[in-house]
């Protein structure tokens, strides 16, 4: 009977992941090793993990996965990792989008919804559609991923810019991306709820941040986490459900990790620019880091 394979890898799997992974990994990006994880459990041979990989016997399949170049290696087959993953995989896979500015949540080796979010903001803005899986094209983008190309370019040294078509928001200080995250903006339908009639619309323009609400707050439209308002009563705020596609009344909803950062980073008075570029304006432009 076939041997169980942890995700979580031993300390010579560990180094041999370092090796092969299409980027670089900083000093203690390795964590140390943990016990092998019971059959049935999240890391399981149910959610692919680097020894299936690394350390597969001759003659048996590859699992589920598209090949990588490492710098210096010949390709590797690299997991698909989904929501649930656990291991010193999935933490590279995390740091390495903290470092690109893409805010994966609480530190751990589990693949959760905050890092989900974060894939999928990096996703959209390397060109890719936003899926749950890190896969083949993610792993490359994750080698050589896009820079982020300003909407604004001479917004202001400190600014957001929120993108509708790829529903993306970017937090530039010091004209550098500071954080991006994947947003979910006005629907475009009509609506009534609680006595409040219109349409959800998030409008494009120029704007100012003008009014910050900390920690919860509730209105009729809904409950809302560290606000900041930049349009009347539009503005951005984290929410509990920010799914993939326009789903909001008019505000920018964020992953509830990413809006306190946000809130912190942004001032009365501060540029917020919301346009819906064509896509020749959103065409990612690739470097190699």
């Amino acid at each position: 009977m076939r041997k169980t394979i942890s995700c979580m890898l031993t300390a010579n799997a560990a180094l041999l992941l370092a090796a092969v992974l299409p980027f670089q990994l900083a000093p203690g990006d390795v964590a140390p090793s943990r016990p092998p994880v019971p059959a049935g459990s999240a890391g399981s041979p149910g959610v692919p993990g680097a020894p299936d990989v690394l350390a597969a016997p001759p003659g048996r399949p590859e699992s589920p996965g598209r090949p990588v170049s490492g710098r210096g290696h010949a390709a590797v087959r690299f997991p698909v990792l989904r929501p649930g993953a656990e291991g010193t995989i999935v933490l590279a896979v995390r740091r390495r989008l903290s470092r690109l500015g893409f805010d994966e949540g609480p530190p751990g080796l589990t693949y959760g919804p905050a890092m989900r979010a974060a894939v999928w903001a990096f996703q959209k803005a390397n060109g890719l559609p936003p899926v749950d899986e890190v896969d083949g094209p993610t792993w490359r983008a994750l080698a050589h991923p896009a820079r982020i190309r300003p909407l604004v370019p001479s917004g202001g040294p400190t600014r957001v810019e929120i993108d509708l078509r790829r529903q993306l928001l970017t937090v530039w200080r010091n004209d550098r991306p500071e954080l991006v995250t994947h947003i979910s903006t006005g629907n475009g339908e009509h609506y009534c709820e609680k006595g409040h009639c219109g349409v959800a619309v998030t409008p494009t323009g120029d704007f100012r941040a003008w009014l910050r609400t900390p920690g919860w707050t509730s209105g009729p439209l809904g409950d809302q986490f560290y606000t900041v308002y930049f349009n009347g009563q539009i503005g951005f705020h984290g929410s509990e459900k920010v799914p993939r596609h326009p789903a909001s009344h008019g505000c920018i909803r964020i992953p509830l990790h990413n809006a306190r950062p946000i809130y912190d980073m942004i001032q009365p008075g501060d540029p917020v620019y919301v346009r819906r570029p064509g896509p020749a304006d959103e065409r990612p432009k690739s470097r190699r880091t």
